[in-house]
């Protein structure tokens, strides 16, 4: 393992859609060269919703970089804005839907095993 690592977001290539689509996901967990975290980047367009997931171990924290939009853990809906932090424990189930202006987030993970330990949740947004 290095002392440090330096990587540009925007230079990890896309794990789902890109510039321009309407999701855009960078994974940087292998650039960093961290056993203990991971940061990435998730760009949600208007309206977009995504798959619930929920985790084993791993805890996550999610920062509101810009756009707005809306994070349903459980049962609970809450309202996102710019600078907004949300820390969610591994069992709670979340998911993402942009607001008008789309949605961008930076999620920091914790530690996991390897493989990552994430669940898809279906029928999520059942409204």
């Amino acid at each position: 393992m290095s002392n440090y690592a330096f990587k540009n977001l925007m230079d990890v290539e896309p794990s789902n859609g890109g510039p321009g689509e309407e999701i855009d996901v960078r994974f940087t967990r292998k650039h960093l060269d961290s056993r203990e975290l991971g940061v990435s980047y998730f760009r949600y367009g208007p309206g977009f919703r995504t798959i619930g997931h929920r985790h084993e171990v791993q805890e996550e924290a999610y920062v509101v970089v810009g756009g707005s939009g809306r994070i349903k853990l459980g049962d609970e809906l809450l309202e996102l804005k710019q600078w907004d932090v949300v820390r969610v424990a591994p069992h709670v189930a979340r998911g993402f839907e942009g607001g008008p202006d789309g949605l961008e987030l930076i999620a920091i993970g914790g530690s996991r095993p390897e493989g990552g330990d994430g669940a898809r949740v279906e029928d999520f947004w059942d409204d």
